[in-house]
């Protein structure tokens, strides 16, 4: 394979191929369980965003998993950085990566079977951001809905894990997406607070004071971690809290946070205007600004350009 392949090339198991030559064996206990970690970032203009830390989320998550990807996470980094540079070629003008690290715990093997590999299976792999797809909510803003079921409590199954088994937040969300496919879904968590949605944090503005699920409850987002610095060097008070339905409801601004997302301004929510309805709010746009300054990409207009396209 040459080093400017036409199709995306991705690693697994060491070596480097089409994405389209990855193949996971059936008894892979992730395609059978959901065994298995992840993590994702993005590339900004084709700069990968705070690699460091979302390798180290995911070896956070590995070591709760008890898996062993058989490499550590300098060589995961390097990896990842290496994918992004042997694919810029195919980026899309004005495009982005998603950039996702995979590990499964490997095949469930009675022993009979030939497989010529049997421990964890890794794959790094980039795709592209859907920003046609979602251009419409930073023109608009998102609707947010709750749903019936409630997040896995951590006495359970940590959410502070990115796993592979993904059921309890894409099952919960079916009703929301059946009654406005274009609502973002927010699980509550077994309290009755607001806890996160399918890859989104949420935060809210009460009394000018900017608000988000405590992380015992949510998986910890990168982009919610620096959401919270900013606003420290901003000098907006930001604390972590058990935000319930009264306080949602009756939020100044509301967003979401995700690494693909960024910022993402909420209109509604459960129906009702947030404030007047007009996004961004003053808070949020603050916030933004500051965002677009430290990745020094307007994520913004990124997304607002493909309305046409």
């Amino acid at each position: 394979m040459t080093a400017l392949s036409n199709s995306r090339v991705a690693w697994f198991n060491g070596q480097w191929m089409p994405e389209g030559q990855v193949v996971i064996p059936f008894r892979d206990r992730s395609w059978k369980y959901g065994d298995g970690a992840f993590d994702m970032t993005r590339t900004f203009d084709g700069r990968i965003f705070r690699i460091k830390e979302h390798i180290d989320r995911f070896y956070r998550s590995l070591r709760y998993l008890q898996i062993d990807p058989g490499m550590a996470p300098k060589e995961m980094v390097a990896l990842s950085e290496e994918i992004v540079q042997r694919n810029e070629h195919l980026r899309e003008k004005d495009g982005d990566w998603w950039v996702g690290q995979r590990v499964s715990r490997g095949v469930d093997a009675i022993g009979d079977e030939g497989w010529d590999h049997t421990g964890p299976n890794v794959v790094i792999e980039v795709l592209p951001l859907p920003l046609a797809k979602r251009a419409k909510y930073f023109r608009d803003g998102a609707d947010v809905m709750t749903t019936a079921m409630r997040r896995t409590s951590p006495t359970m199954l940590s959410p502070r894990a990115k796993t592979h088994n993904y059921l309890n937040m894409i099952v919960a969300e079916k009703p929301v997406k059946a009654m406005n496919p274009d609502a973002w879904a927010i699980l509550l968590d077994e309290h009755g607070n607001l806890a996160e949605g399918l890859g989104s944090n949420i935060f809210i503005v009460r009394d000018g004071m900017l608000l988000t699920p405590s992380e015992r409850y949510v998986l910890p987002g990168v982009s919610r971690q620096m959401t919270m610095d900013m606003a420290k060097k901003l000098g907006i008070r930001c604390e972590q809290a058990d935000i319930d339905m009264f306080d949602a409801a009756n939020a100044e601004e509301m967003f979401l946070t995700s690494t693909s997302l960024c910022i993402l301004p909420v209109r509604t929510f459960n129906g009702e205007k947030v404030a007047d309805g007009k996004v961004p709010g003053p808070i949020t746009k603050r916030l933004t600004d500051a965002y677009v300054a430290e990745v020094k990409c307007d994520f913004v207009q990124q997304y607002l350009s493909k309305l046409a396209a």
